[in-house]
């Protein structure tokens, strides 16, 4: 009995040492690294696009000032909040406006996001990445550097 508890512990260590020495393939390349930049760079110039419209959308309209605006997108889905602030029908359109055009817009750039992650990245390696991403910071860091080096083509 001694002699099997002996061999099957130095058969558990062997493939303990094996397994040990062993990498694991990672589900992404290089190429899906780059990919994953891309992509995440993409949707962040979608979604800075986007604030911009409806900065300039909220700067430059005739209804209301943007403090006023500021005002009542706080309590637009609260009509006892608007009446105690003497929003006018107007003003009211306005900021529902705004915020339809900031959900629809919103939707598209969620669309597209999906979509470059399943189609352009592949779902497997982005999940891989992005869970990556949280517990490996030389990975952190050479992602960084590919959207740094896409921002830096992007300005020129």
């Amino acid at each position: 009995m001694k002699l099997f508890k002996f061999f099957l512990s130095v058969v558990l260590l062997n493939a303990a040492i094996i397994s040990y020495g062993q990498t694991v393939k990672p589900a992404f390349n290089d190429e899906d690294l780059k990919k994953y930049a891309i992509t995440m760079d993409s949707v962040k110039s979608m979604q800075d696009m986007l604030n911009t419209a409806i900065t300039e959308m909220v700067q430059k309209n005739t209804v209301m000032k943007v403090d006023r605006y500021n005002a009542l997108f706080k309590v637009i889905d609260d009509p006892a909040k608007l009446a105690e602030a003497s929003a006018t029908p107007e003003e009211v359109g306005f900021v529902k406006q705004v915020a339809e055009k900031r959900t629809t817009e919103t939707a598209s750039i969620t669309a597209t996001f999906q979509k470059l992650a399943k189609e352009y990245v592949g779902l497997k390696a982005f999940n891989a990445i992005k869970k990556s991403l949280n517990t490996d910071q030389a990975l952190k860091e050479k992602v960084d550097a590919l959207t740094k080096e896409l921002e830096s083509k992007g300005g020129e």
